[in-house]
């Protein structure tokens, strides 16, 4: 089992014992390339809120049970700036590939950092009762950088 595979896995068991089970159906096994687009179009919206520090606008891309354990966007966004620097300021992104894991949706990022650390980030996500996509978690993987 790879590592991403065991970050992403526990980021996913945390998710299920920390959240009711989502009101929309479970995510297919697959999704079509336009749901996959409509995740980056949220992922990025959500990063463009951050850099424009506009707190309601990025909490309204997280999922109910994110909303639920914050309450305020400002206590989110207090969160995020703490705990998650790399996505509230990158200094670069980049989409990397997407799978499934236990039938929802995870989508890499590459972050590289204002310091030039450059992250991986893994975000989960969550569909719906209305098809819309919401941001059930995120975590982050530094990578070692190797000198040659």
């Amino acid at each position: 089992m790879t590592l991403a595979f065991r970050l992403v896995f526990t980021l996913l068991a945390y998710l299920a014992l920390a959240a009711p089970a989502p009101a929309a159906p479970a995510a297919q096994s697959s999704l079509h390339p336009k749901q996959w687009g409509a995740i980056r179009t949220v992922i990025a919206s959500q990063l463009e809120a951050f850099r424009r520090d506009d707190a309601t606008r990025a909490f309204s891309y997280a999922a109910p049970a994110i909303r639920k354990q914050f309450r305020t966007a400002r206590e989110f966004m207090r969160m995020v700036r703490a705990d998650y620097g790399a996505v509230y300021r990158p200094q670069s992104v980049r989409f990397l590939d997407h799978f499934m894991v236990s039938r929802r949706p995870v989508q890499r990022l590459r972050l590289v950092t204002q310091d030039d650390a450059i992250l991986t980030a893994y975000y989960v996500m969550e569909r719906q009762r209305d098809g819309s996509w919401k941001i059930a978690g995120c975590a982050l993987h530094r990578r070692r950088a190797i000198s040659v």
